[in-house]
Protein backbone atom coordinates (compact mmCIF):
# COMPACT_ATOMS: atom_id res chain seq x y z
CA UNK A 1 0.00 0.00 0.00
CA UNK A 2 2.92 2.33 1.03
CA UNK A 3 4.37 1.84 -2.61
CA UNK A 4 1.39 2.42 -4.57
CA UNK A 5 1.09 5.68 -2.23
CA UNK A 6 4.74 6.34 -3.23
CA UNK A 7 4.12 5.86 -6.82
CA UNK A 8 0.69 7.95 -7.11
CA UNK A 9 2.31 10.96 -4.97
CA UNK A 10 5.51 10.96 -7.73
CA UNK A 11 3.19 10.36 -10.31
CA UNK A 12 1.66 13.86 -9.43
CA UNK A 13 4.85 15.26 -8.69
CA UNK A 14 6.00 14.52 -11.86
CA UNK A 15 2.94 15.82 -13.94
CA UNK A 16 3.21 19.05 -11.71
CA UNK A 17 6.90 19.53 -13.37
CA UNK A 18 5.74 18.96 -16.52
CA UNK A 19 2.99 21.94 -16.42
CA UNK A 20 5.11 24.04 -14.95
CA UNK A 21 7.88 23.31 -17.79
CA UNK A 22 5.47 23.82 -20.32
CA UNK A 23 4.22 26.48 -18.60
CA UNK A 24 7.81 28.12 -18.43
CA UNK A 25 8.65 27.30 -21.89
CA UNK A 26 5.32 28.65 -23.03
CA UNK A 27 6.15 31.94 -21.15
CA UNK A 28 9.49 32.07 -23.03
CA UNK A 29 8.10 31.34 -25.99
CA UNK A 30 5.98 34.40 -25.68
CA UNK A 31 8.95 36.47 -25.06
CA UNK A 32 11.53 34.78 -28.08
CA UNK A 33 12.76 37.51 -30.13
CA UNK A 34 11.18 37.11 -33.57
CA UNK A 35 12.60 40.82 -34.79
CA UNK A 36 12.90 44.56 -34.96
CA UNK A 37 9.94 47.20 -35.66
CA UNK A 38 11.55 50.68 -36.62
CA UNK A 39 9.30 54.08 -36.57
CA UNK A 40 10.85 57.41 -38.51
CA UNK A 41 9.56 59.71 -35.66
CA UNK A 42 10.16 62.92 -37.85
CA UNK A 43 11.33 64.81 -34.65
CA UNK A 44 11.78 68.37 -34.31
CA UNK A 45 15.52 69.43 -35.18
CA UNK A 46 17.17 65.80 -35.17
CA UNK A 47 15.22 63.57 -36.24
CA UNK A 48 15.33 60.33 -34.83
CA UNK A 49 14.45 56.54 -35.61
CA UNK A 50 12.38 54.68 -32.63
CA UNK A 51 13.64 51.01 -32.39
CA UNK A 52 11.67 48.12 -30.53
CA UNK A 53 12.28 44.25 -29.98
CA UNK A 54 9.50 42.40 -31.59
CA UNK A 55 8.93 39.35 -29.65
CA UNK A 56 6.89 36.08 -31.22
CA UNK A 57 3.86 37.28 -29.51
CA UNK A 58 3.90 40.01 -31.58
CA UNK A 59 4.60 42.69 -28.35
CA UNK A 60 6.83 45.47 -28.81
CA UNK A 61 9.86 46.14 -25.81
CA UNK A 62 12.10 49.67 -26.73
CA UNK A 63 15.04 48.46 -28.06
CA UNK A 64 18.34 49.44 -26.10
CA UNK A 65 19.94 52.59 -26.91
CA UNK A 66 16.50 53.81 -28.74
CA UNK A 67 15.74 56.26 -30.62
CA UNK A 68 18.49 56.55 -32.96
CA UNK A 69 19.62 59.96 -34.76
CA UNK A 70 18.92 59.44 -38.10
CA UNK A 71 21.47 62.27 -38.65
CA UNK A 72 18.76 64.61 -40.52
CA UNK A 73 16.07 67.43 -39.29
CA UNK A 74 12.86 66.54 -38.57
CA UNK A 75 9.86 68.89 -39.40
CA UNK A 76 8.32 68.21 -35.95
CA UNK A 77 4.84 66.84 -37.92
CA UNK A 78 3.94 63.46 -39.62
CA UNK A 79 5.09 64.08 -43.20
CA UNK A 80 1.57 62.48 -44.57
CA UNK A 81 2.97 60.11 -47.23
CA UNK A 82 3.66 56.37 -47.18
CA UNK A 83 7.37 54.50 -47.40
CA UNK A 84 9.13 57.39 -45.72
CA UNK A 85 11.23 54.35 -44.05
CA UNK A 86 12.41 51.71 -46.11
CA UNK A 87 14.57 48.67 -45.31
CA UNK A 88 16.93 47.45 -48.19
CA UNK A 89 16.40 43.52 -49.23
CA UNK A 90 19.23 42.58 -47.52
CA UNK A 91 18.12 43.91 -44.48
CA UNK A 92 21.27 45.47 -43.76
CA UNK A 93 20.52 49.07 -44.37
CA UNK A 94 17.66 51.54 -43.63
CA UNK A 95 16.64 54.22 -45.60
CA UNK A 96 14.82 57.66 -43.71
CA UNK A 97 13.19 60.42 -45.33
CA UNK A 98 14.45 63.97 -43.40
CA UNK A 99 11.63 66.31 -44.68
CA UNK A 100 13.13 69.40 -42.60
CA UNK A 101 16.83 69.34 -43.85
CA UNK A 102 15.77 68.05 -47.18
CA UNK A 103 17.40 64.84 -47.31
CA UNK A 104 17.94 61.01 -47.04
CA UNK A 105 19.46 59.38 -44.47
CA UNK A 106 21.12 55.96 -44.23
CA UNK A 107 21.79 53.71 -41.20
CA UNK A 108 23.16 50.23 -40.43
CA UNK A 109 21.20 47.94 -38.72
CA UNK A 110 23.12 45.88 -36.57
CA UNK A 111 23.11 42.34 -35.47
CA UNK A 112 21.12 43.17 -32.37
CA UNK A 113 18.79 45.47 -33.98
CA UNK A 114 20.70 48.61 -32.94
CA UNK A 115 21.19 51.55 -35.59
CA UNK A 116 24.47 53.46 -36.26
CA UNK A 117 24.49 56.23 -39.14
CA UNK A 118 26.75 55.45 -41.76
CA UNK A 119 29.81 57.85 -42.79
CA UNK A 120 28.80 59.77 -45.03
CA UNK A 121 25.41 58.71 -45.28
CA UNK A 122 23.01 61.82 -45.14
CA UNK A 123 22.79 63.04 -48.60
CA UNK A 124 20.70 65.87 -50.37
CA UNK A 125 17.18 64.65 -51.69
CA UNK A 126 17.12 65.84 -55.02
CA UNK A 127 14.59 68.02 -54.44
CA UNK A 128 12.87 69.83 -51.63
CA UNK A 129 10.61 68.02 -48.48
CA UNK A 130 11.38 64.19 -49.03
CA UNK A 131 8.85 62.13 -47.63
CA UNK A 132 8.45 58.83 -49.52
CA UNK A 133 11.38 56.45 -50.99
CA UNK A 134 11.13 53.63 -53.01
CA UNK A 135 14.06 50.72 -52.82
CA UNK A 136 14.82 47.93 -55.55
CA UNK A 137 18.37 45.94 -55.14
CA UNK A 138 20.33 49.06 -55.22
CA UNK A 139 18.60 50.92 -57.01
CA UNK A 140 16.59 53.95 -54.83
CA UNK A 141 13.88 56.55 -55.86
CA UNK A 142 12.66 59.61 -53.95
CA UNK A 143 9.92 61.63 -53.93
CA UNK A 144 9.72 64.81 -52.98
CA UNK A 145 6.69 66.96 -52.46
CA UNK A 146 7.67 70.62 -51.28
CA UNK A 147 7.61 73.91 -53.48
CA UNK A 148 10.10 74.28 -55.75
CA UNK A 149 11.58 71.23 -55.85
CA UNK A 150 8.69 68.80 -56.31
CA UNK A 151 9.80 65.65 -57.94
CA UNK A 152 11.14 61.76 -58.33
CA UNK A 153 14.83 61.27 -57.98
CA UNK A 154 16.93 58.26 -58.58
CA UNK A 155 20.06 57.20 -56.63
CA UNK A 156 22.35 54.23 -56.35
CA UNK A 157 22.97 52.77 -52.98
CA UNK A 158 26.88 51.12 -52.57
CA UNK A 159 27.23 48.12 -50.68
CA UNK A 160 29.25 50.39 -48.12
CA UNK A 161 25.67 52.80 -47.37
CA UNK A 162 26.42 55.42 -49.99
CA UNK A 163 23.60 56.86 -51.76
CA UNK A 164 24.87 58.28 -55.14
CA UNK A 165 22.19 60.36 -57.96
CA UNK A 166 21.94 58.86 -61.01
CA UNK A 167 22.73 61.84 -63.19
CA UNK A 168 19.40 62.79 -65.36
CA UNK A 169 16.97 60.77 -62.94
CA UNK A 170 15.15 63.51 -61.83
CA UNK A 171 11.42 63.86 -62.87
CA UNK A 172 9.77 67.09 -61.78
CA UNK A 173 6.35 67.41 -61.27
CA UNK A 174 4.14 70.20 -60.93
CA UNK A 175 4.13 72.52 -57.47
CA UNK A 176 1.05 71.77 -55.33
CA UNK A 177 0.81 68.11 -56.60
CA UNK A 178 1.90 67.33 -53.76
CA UNK A 179 3.54 63.30 -54.51
CA UNK A 180 2.52 60.63 -51.67
CA UNK A 181 4.23 57.71 -52.24
CA UNK A 182 6.51 56.34 -54.94
CA UNK A 183 7.19 52.53 -55.04
CA UNK A 184 8.35 49.53 -57.41
CA UNK A 185 6.74 46.96 -58.64
CA UNK A 186 7.79 43.50 -57.64
CA UNK A 187 10.84 42.75 -60.17
CA UNK A 188 11.70 45.99 -60.50
CA UNK A 189 10.38 47.31 -64.06
CA UNK A 190 7.70 49.78 -63.13
CA UNK A 191 7.56 52.85 -61.06
CA UNK A 192 4.54 54.23 -59.88
CA UNK A 193 3.61 57.45 -57.36
CA UNK A 194 0.82 59.13 -56.32
CA UNK A 195 -0.17 62.88 -57.02
CA UNK A 196 -2.39 63.74 -53.97
CA UNK A 197 -2.71 67.25 -54.69
CA UNK A 198 -3.69 66.81 -57.94
CA UNK A 199 -5.23 63.18 -57.94
CA UNK A 200 -3.23 62.02 -60.43
CA UNK A 201 -1.09 58.64 -60.45
CA UNK A 202 2.39 58.56 -62.28
CA UNK A 203 3.43 56.00 -64.05
CA UNK A 204 7.15 54.79 -65.08
CA UNK A 205 9.05 52.20 -66.95
CA UNK A 206 12.53 51.59 -65.16
CA UNK A 207 15.66 51.36 -67.66
CA UNK A 208 18.74 49.22 -67.08
CA UNK A 209 20.79 52.40 -66.18
CA UNK A 210 18.16 53.63 -63.33
CA UNK A 211 16.20 56.41 -65.47
CA UNK A 212 12.35 56.37 -66.02
CA UNK A 213 10.57 56.82 -69.17
CA UNK A 214 7.27 57.83 -68.43
CA UNK A 215 3.82 55.37 -69.56
CA UNK A 216 1.81 56.99 -72.72
CA UNK A 217 -1.04 59.23 -70.81
CA UNK A 218 0.93 59.72 -67.36
CA UNK A 219 0.17 61.01 -64.62
CA UNK A 220 -3.04 59.33 -64.98
CA UNK A 221 -6.09 60.92 -63.32
CA UNK A 222 -7.30 58.63 -59.99
CA UNK A 223 -10.51 57.46 -59.60
CA UNK A 224 -11.12 59.34 -56.93
CA UNK A 225 -9.59 62.36 -55.03
CA UNK A 226 -6.71 62.00 -53.14
CA UNK A 227 -4.69 58.72 -54.38
CA UNK A 228 -2.47 58.49 -51.13
CA UNK A 229 -1.44 54.97 -50.35
CA UNK A 230 -0.24 52.35 -53.19
CA UNK A 231 0.73 48.71 -53.58
CA UNK A 232 1.59 46.50 -56.34
CA UNK A 233 0.50 43.10 -55.48
CA UNK A 234 3.93 41.04 -54.19
CA UNK A 235 2.58 37.94 -56.15
CA UNK A 236 1.85 40.14 -59.51
CA UNK A 237 4.08 43.11 -60.51
CA UNK A 238 1.27 44.15 -62.89
CA UNK A 239 -1.30 45.08 -60.15
CA UNK A 240 -1.60 48.05 -58.95
CA UNK A 241 -3.53 49.44 -55.61
CA UNK A 242 -4.22 52.76 -54.97
CA UNK A 243 -5.96 54.41 -52.19
CA UNK A 244 -8.23 57.08 -52.68
CA UNK A 245 -8.13 59.03 -49.42
CA UNK A 246 -10.05 62.31 -49.75
CA UNK A 247 -13.69 61.71 -51.60
CA UNK A 248 -16.21 63.83 -49.92
CA UNK A 249 -18.12 63.24 -47.57
CA UNK A 250 -18.34 60.38 -44.75
CA UNK A 251 -17.81 56.51 -45.72
CA UNK A 252 -17.23 57.41 -49.41
CA UNK A 253 -13.62 56.50 -49.48
CA UNK A 254 -12.78 53.75 -52.34
CA UNK A 255 -9.80 51.77 -52.89
CA UNK A 256 -8.25 51.26 -56.85
CA UNK A 257 -6.93 48.29 -59.07
CA UNK A 258 -4.90 48.56 -62.06
CA UNK A 259 -3.61 46.25 -64.37
CA UNK A 260 -0.05 47.87 -65.36
CA UNK A 261 0.89 46.89 -68.90
CA UNK A 262 4.54 45.87 -71.09
CA UNK A 263 4.94 50.33 -71.21
CA UNK A 264 3.27 51.23 -67.79
CA UNK A 265 -0.21 52.26 -68.97
CA UNK A 266 -2.86 52.01 -66.32
CA UNK A 267 -6.04 50.17 -66.83
CA UNK A 268 -8.81 49.87 -64.19
CA UNK A 269 -9.62 46.02 -63.31
CA UNK A 270 -13.32 45.16 -63.24
CA UNK A 271 -15.24 47.49 -61.49
CA UNK A 272 -12.52 49.56 -59.90
CA UNK A 273 -13.16 51.37 -57.53
CA UNK A 274 -14.05 49.42 -54.57
CA UNK A 275 -15.89 50.84 -52.19
CA UNK A 276 -15.07 51.26 -48.59
CA UNK A 277 -17.80 51.81 -46.73
CA UNK A 278 -15.36 54.09 -44.27
CA UNK A 279 -13.71 57.68 -44.24
CA UNK A 280 -9.95 58.52 -45.72
CA UNK A 281 -8.80 55.63 -46.82
CA UNK A 282 -5.18 56.51 -47.00
CA UNK A 283 -2.15 53.36 -46.10
CA UNK A 284 -2.64 50.31 -47.99
CA UNK A 285 -0.75 46.86 -46.95
CA UNK A 286 -1.15 44.02 -48.78
CA UNK A 287 -0.61 40.26 -47.51
CA UNK A 288 2.00 38.37 -48.65
CA UNK A 289 0.56 35.83 -50.30
CA UNK A 290 -1.51 38.50 -52.35
CA UNK A 291 -4.92 36.93 -50.80
CA UNK A 292 -5.48 40.21 -48.90
CA UNK A 293 -5.73 44.13 -49.11
CA UNK A 294 -5.74 46.44 -45.65
CA UNK A 295 -6.14 49.81 -46.00
CA UNK A 296 -6.15 52.45 -43.02
CA UNK A 297 -9.23 54.25 -42.51
CA UNK A 298 -7.44 57.58 -40.55
CA UNK A 299 -9.79 59.54 -40.12
CA UNK A 300 -12.73 56.55 -38.50
CA UNK A 301 -10.39 55.31 -37.38
CA UNK A 302 -10.26 51.40 -38.69
CA UNK A 303 -8.80 49.49 -40.97
CA UNK A 304 -10.57 47.32 -43.47
CA UNK A 305 -10.11 44.08 -45.30
CA UNK A 306 -10.25 43.06 -48.76
CA UNK A 307 -10.08 40.05 -50.60
CA UNK A 308 -8.24 40.29 -54.00
CA UNK A 309 -9.72 37.72 -56.14
CA UNK A 310 -7.01 36.60 -59.20
CA UNK A 311 -7.76 38.91 -61.62
CA UNK A 312 -6.95 41.72 -59.06
CA UNK A 313 -10.43 42.83 -58.27
CA UNK A 314 -11.36 43.31 -54.74
CA UNK A 315 -13.84 42.02 -52.05
CA UNK A 316 -14.90 43.73 -49.07
CA UNK A 317 -14.48 41.96 -45.78
CA UNK A 318 -14.90 44.24 -43.34
CA UNK A 319 -13.19 47.08 -40.80
CA UNK A 320 -12.10 46.56 -37.94
CA UNK A 321 -11.86 49.39 -35.35
CA UNK A 322 -9.01 50.34 -32.46
CA UNK A 323 -9.60 49.72 -29.05
CA UNK A 324 -8.39 53.44 -28.35
CA UNK A 325 -9.66 55.25 -31.14
CA UNK A 326 -9.85 58.77 -29.86
CA UNK A 327 -7.09 60.99 -31.16
CA UNK A 328 -5.26 57.92 -32.94
CA UNK A 329 -4.76 59.25 -36.77
CA UNK A 330 -3.58 55.88 -37.96
CA UNK A 331 -1.12 55.67 -40.71
CA UNK A 332 1.49 53.57 -42.31
CA UNK A 333 1.13 49.97 -42.05
CA UNK A 334 3.16 46.98 -42.03
CA UNK A 335 3.05 43.48 -41.53
CA UNK A 336 5.78 40.85 -40.09
CA UNK A 337 7.25 38.95 -42.16
CA UNK A 338 5.48 35.97 -41.22
CA UNK A 339 2.90 37.70 -41.74
CA UNK A 340 1.07 37.19 -38.49
CA UNK A 341 1.04 40.41 -37.29
CA UNK A 342 0.10 44.07 -38.71
CA UNK A 343 1.68 47.35 -36.96
CA UNK A 344 -0.25 50.15 -37.40
CA UNK A 345 1.60 53.81 -36.55
CA UNK A 346 -0.63 55.86 -34.56
CA UNK A 347 0.39 59.98 -35.04
CA UNK A 348 -1.99 61.62 -33.16
CA UNK A 349 -1.31 59.44 -29.97
CA UNK A 350 2.37 58.86 -31.06
CA UNK A 351 2.20 55.35 -30.49
CA UNK A 352 2.25 51.69 -32.68
CA UNK A 353 -0.91 48.94 -32.46
CA UNK A 354 -0.31 45.87 -33.48
CA UNK A 355 -3.13 43.21 -34.71
CA UNK A 356 -3.10 39.29 -35.18
CA UNK A 357 -3.46 38.64 -38.61
CA UNK A 358 -5.97 35.54 -39.85
CA UNK A 359 -6.84 35.59 -42.98
CA UNK A 360 -8.49 38.95 -43.65
CA UNK A 361 -9.66 39.22 -39.91
CA UNK A 362 -7.57 41.36 -37.48
CA UNK A 363 -7.77 41.33 -33.44
CA UNK A 364 -5.95 43.83 -31.95
CA UNK A 365 -3.54 42.43 -29.08
CA UNK A 366 -3.72 42.53 -25.63
CA UNK A 367 -0.77 44.26 -25.53
CA UNK A 368 -1.32 47.12 -27.86
CA UNK A 369 -0.97 50.05 -28.23
CA UNK A 370 2.93 50.49 -27.48
CA UNK A 371 3.88 54.11 -27.14
CA UNK A 372 6.66 55.94 -29.17
CA UNK A 373 9.64 58.63 -27.48
CA UNK A 374 8.56 61.96 -26.43
CA UNK A 375 8.31 64.59 -29.22
CA UNK A 376 7.77 61.86 -31.46
CA UNK A 377 5.48 63.00 -34.50
CA UNK A 378 5.67 59.28 -36.39
CA UNK A 379 4.84 58.65 -40.19
CA UNK A 380 6.71 56.04 -41.60
CA UNK A 381 7.57 52.09 -40.56
CA UNK A 382 9.81 48.93 -40.97
CA UNK A 383 9.03 45.94 -40.13
CA UNK A 384 11.79 42.94 -40.19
Amino acid sequence: MRLLIRMSLCATLLGLAFAVTAAASANASAFTLAGHVYINDNTAGTNTIAAFSRHSDGRLTPLPGSPFAAGGAGPGAPVASQGSLQVTGSGRYLLAVDAASNQISVLRILPGGALRLVPGGVVGSGGVHPVSIAIHGRLVYVANAGVGGSDFTGFRLSPWGHLRPIPGSTVSVPDGSQPGDVLFNGDGTKLAGTLVGTSQIVSFTVGGDGRLTAAPGSPFTAQGLGPFGSEFSPTNPSQLFVSNAHNVGPDTGTVSAFSVSHDGDLNPIGASPFADLQTAPCWVEISHDGRFLFAVNTAVPSISSYLVRGDGSLKLIGSTTFKEPAGLAPEDARLSPDGGTLYVVGSGGAVVTAFRVNGGNLSELASSPAPLPAGATPSGIVVN
